[in-house]
């Protein structure tokens, strides 16, 4: 969904919000930003440290590639003149190998890692969810919108007493000093 869509659908939503606010006078909406609330949980740091370490597994594996990669053709640069042409045919065949799995693995390294992180986000995010389900049912909240999406902000104005991060972070038993 490119930006323009994204701001069309918003507004959609905010128009139809307000044309029920003028027929339904209970209608009471209020916002979050999920980004700040999953930062301020404990289980944040462990889900940021494994995420790391699966990182740093999968760029020492890509470094081990590439340092066989290297040394390989070193090896090769430096006899390739006193190898029969068959033999230089099988070397640069297996270093464009190499180089072609090398390129496999960066590909494969890059679709685990959005899987980790969906892996260990996902539980997070569900419990965040639930407490601000449980937060807007709590305090006669008929919509909460999130303030931003993806870094791009959903949420053009509203005012500071209807956010509900806070909220939600107490709920969750998570105390913020700020």
């Amino acid at each position: 969904m490119n930006f323009r869509n994204l701001i069309l659908a918003t507004s959609i939503c905010c128009l139809t919000a307000f044309s029920l606010a003028a027929q339904d006078a209970t209608l009471k909406i209020g916002y979050t930003n999920v980004d700040y609330i999953l930062s301020k949980l404990p289980e944040a740091k462990q889900i940021e440290s494994d995420l790391k370490s699966h990182e740093e597994q999968l760029g020492t594996q890509l470094q081990s590639k590439m340092k066989e990669f290297e040394d390989k053709y070193k090896t090769f640069m430096e006899t390739q003149e006193s190898l029969t042409p068959v033999v230089r045919n099988d070397k640069q065949t297996e270093l464009q190998t190499l180089q072609t799995n090398i390129q496999k693995f960066q590909q494969e390294a890059e679709k685990s890692l959005q899987q980790k992180q969906v892996e260990l986000l996902r539980p997070a995010y569900d419990k965040i969810q639930s407490s601000i389900d449980k937060v807007a049912k709590e305090n006669g909240y008929t919509h909460v919108f999130s303030n931003d999406a993806g870094g791009v902000p959903i949420l053009l104005y509203a005012t500071e007493q209807d956010d509900i991060s806070d909220l939600v972070l107490a709920n969750l038993g998570v105390t913020t000093s700020e």
